[in-house]
Order: structure tokens, then C-alpha cells, then sequence
């Protein structure tokens, strides 16, 4: 009998200690919950409080232009050919040289041109004092074909250029056609670029176009529209675009002939507009105002005019600058949008309707 009540009461203790146990566990797991719930609960409502939200006003830009790329070339190119073969007899310039229009840069040997000029010229004299007058014509016509033979025998300059190549020397002998160098005229470049046809309606002869070179540490060099035709050129790729002809004037010399380039088209001057986020306007009987804080840590209520931007921000028109630091006025502290029964900006809504906007958030996209 003893050992069963003995039992009994070991086994009536294990279930106490079980029942303690698991009270306790729950105890702890409720202190827990609760004290999570109070940090939050502390967090949320201290929140605004500790991070007072200031915006800055800001200035963005952006440009209305069409976007190019090729190769420019020079105002004219003259590949330097002789017109005949034979030895070269002189030369006068040498690479890098600036000549004038008619300037002789070579000579090849003339003696068989000279002497049958001459030949000719005594077969006219005798004629004149013997023979006909159709005689002396036909001799005469003869005559300006062996000047002309005379004068191939040289190279000259077509136009005012420099001499950007040259490979030959007195001594060597040409054959017909062998080019030697190269003349060219940088008064101004040009280049033949591709617009698509979406953007053919906003051409116009003049307008800006914004050059970079790769091979030029100069900066952007400005050139500018010198015309397009009336018709579209179908691409081998199946796109239709208009050969466009742009121009760069006293081109600097940095810049030689085939040098690629990238650029742009200017439709419009660039346009600025200064921004801050919609929470920064307050509203005070129909009237816009901000409140600009000060370098000393004061505040100023500052009138401003709007317009509207987008959904997260507005234009400012007057009033505040770019930089300047302004308060939340869209979000009251305790976190909860502040409504005002007057107009928002533009005058369309009859509500700030300007919450929802994250504070100092991205730039607004599509522009």
C-alpha cells in the first residue's frame, strides 16, 4: 500500500511541473509579442517625428534634337593625276603646303610637246606668207591642241587648298592616271547624314548641329543644317530616311577629312525647368506658398506660382530657386495626408491631391 501512494504522488508532481512549464512558456512568449507591439508602435509614431522630411528644389534639362552620326569630308578633294606618262622634271610643293587656285605643284618632262609646238609654230609662219587662209585656220586649230598637250604635262590646283598627301619626286616616272597625292579645301567640311523619316518634318536649313569626334580632345564643335531633299532613301536594312546635308565652317585643324563623328540636330534650344515634389506646396486660400528654410535655421513662408508637372511633381514658375530647401507641407506629423478644400495646382482639382508622392523621390520619367 505504501508503494502505490508513493507512486501516485510522484506521478501528480510530474504533472504539476509539466502544467508550470508550459505556463511559463506561454508567459514569455505573451511579455514577447508585446514588446514587439510597443517597438512598432513606438517606431510608427515617432517616425515622422525623428526624420523631418525637407525637399530641395531642382533644375532639369532637356533637348528637342535628332540624334546623327558619319563621316565629314572636306569642302573639295583633288586627287593629283597626271594626264600623261613621263618623268617628273620638277616639283614645287611639298605636303602640308597652302596653294592658290592654278598653282602648278608638278612638271613632268615637256621636251617632244615643246618641240612640236615650236615645229608647228614655224609651219604657220611660212603659211601666212604662201598659203591659204582655210590653211592657217586648220593650223591654228592644231596649234591650241598641242598647248593643250603642253599644259598636261603639269598638275595644277583646282582651287585654294592645302596639299594633305604627296609621294613623288623629280625623277620618278608617272604613267597616265598615277595619282600622286592629294589637294584639299578645309575652308569648311561636310557630311552627308541619315535622318529617319519620323523626324524629316522637323528639319529645317540652319539649324544647330552639336558635332563630338573621337579623334578631337577640342570639346563639341558647332556646325549647322544646309539642306535635305524633297524624297526618301530606302536603306538596304528596309528603312526610309532623308540624306541630309550638315556643314562645319573654319573647321578646327585638328579635324581631318573622314573622321567619324557623333552629333545632334538641334529642333529647339535646350529647355530648363525647376521642380520640387508636390508634398513641398502648401495652399492658403487658393494661393501657392512654400516654406524655405533658411541658412540661420529659420523658416520663411515664401509665395510661389506652379504648374502642373506630372503626378509626383510641379513646375515652378516663380517664387523659390534651384537649391533652395523646403518643408513638407503634404504630410501633417502625424503622418496623414493634410487635405485642403482649395485648388490644387493648375487650378483643376479642388484638393491638394498631391499626397501619395515617396518623399525626394525619382525624377519623373517621359520627358
Amino acid at each position: 500500500m505504501e508503494n502505490q501512494t508513493e507512486k501516485k504522488q510522484k506521478s501528480k508532481a510530474k504533472k504539476s511541473k509539466k502544467k508550470n512549464t508550459k505556463w511559463i512558456i506561454i508567459t514569455i512568449a505573451a511579455i514577447c509579442l508585446v514588446a514587439a507591439g510597443l517597438f512598432f508602435a513606438r517606431k510608427s509614431v515617432k517616425g515622422p517625428e525623428a526624420e523631418k522630411v525637407v525637399y530641395t528644389v531642382i533644375t532639369e534639362t532637356y533637348e528637342n534634337v535628332i540624334e546623327i552620326s558619319g563621316n565629314i569630308s572636306a569642302a573639295q578633294s583633288q586627287e593629283l593625276q597626271a594626264a600623261g606618262s613621263g618623268t617628273v622634271q620638277k616639283v614645287y610643293v611639298k605636303e602640308g603646303d597652302k596653294v592658290k587656285k592654278g598653282d602648278v605643284i608638278l612638271e613632268l618632262d615637256a621636251t617632244e610637246q615643246e618641240y612640236n609646238l615650236a615645229s608647228l609654230d614655224y609651219d604657220i609662219a611660212q603659211k601666212k606668207l604662201n598659203g591659204s587662209k582655210r590653211e592657217i585656220e586648220l593650223l591654228e586649230v592644231k596649234r591650241d591642241m598641242l598647248v593643250q598637250k603642253l599644259e598636261d604635262r603639269k598638275i595644277v590646283a583646282y582651287f585654294d587648298g592645302i596639299i594633305a598627301s604627296l609621294d613623288v619626286a623629280p625623277g620618278d616616272y608617272l604613267e597616265a592616271k598615277n595619282s600622286v597625292g592629294t589637294l584639299i579645301d578645309r575652308s569648311y567640311m561636310t557630311a552627308s547624314v541619315e535622318v529617319v523619316e519620323t523626324d524629316v518634318s522637323k528639319l529645317k536649313p540652319n539649324q544647330v548641329v552639336n558635332f563630338t569626334f573621337p579623334a578631337y580632345e577640342g570639346g563639341v564643335v558647332k556646325g549647322y543644317v544646309v539642306s535635305y531633299p524633297v524624297i526618301g532613301t530606302v536603306t538596304q536594312r528596309g528603312a526610309t530616311v532623308v540624306k541630309t546635308e550638315v556643314r562645319i565652317d573654319n573647321p578646327p585643324e585638328e579635324i581631318l577629312p573622314n573622321f567619324s563623328f557623333t552629333g545632334e540636330i538641334e529642333i529647339t534650344a535646350p529647355i530648363s525647368v525647376t521642380l520640387v515634389e508636390r508634398n513641398a506646396i502648401g495652399y492658403d486660400q487658393g494661393s501657392a506658398y512654400v516654406e524655405v528654410l533658411n541658412r540661420d535655421g529659420t523658416v520663411s513662408k515664401v509665395d510661389v506660382e506652379v504648374q502642373q508637372y506630372d503626378s509626383t511633381y510641379v513646375k515652378i514658375i516663380s517664387g523659390v530657386k534651384e537649391g533652395d530647401k523646403l518643408n513638407n507641407l503634404g504630410v501633417n506629423r502625424s503622418g496623414t495626408l493634410r487635405i485642403n478644400s482649395t485648388s490644387g495646382a493648375g487650378g483643376n482639382s479642388r484638393n491638394s491631391g498631391f499626397g501619395g508622392g515617396a518623399p525626394m523621390g525619382g525624377m519623373p520619367g517621359g520627358r
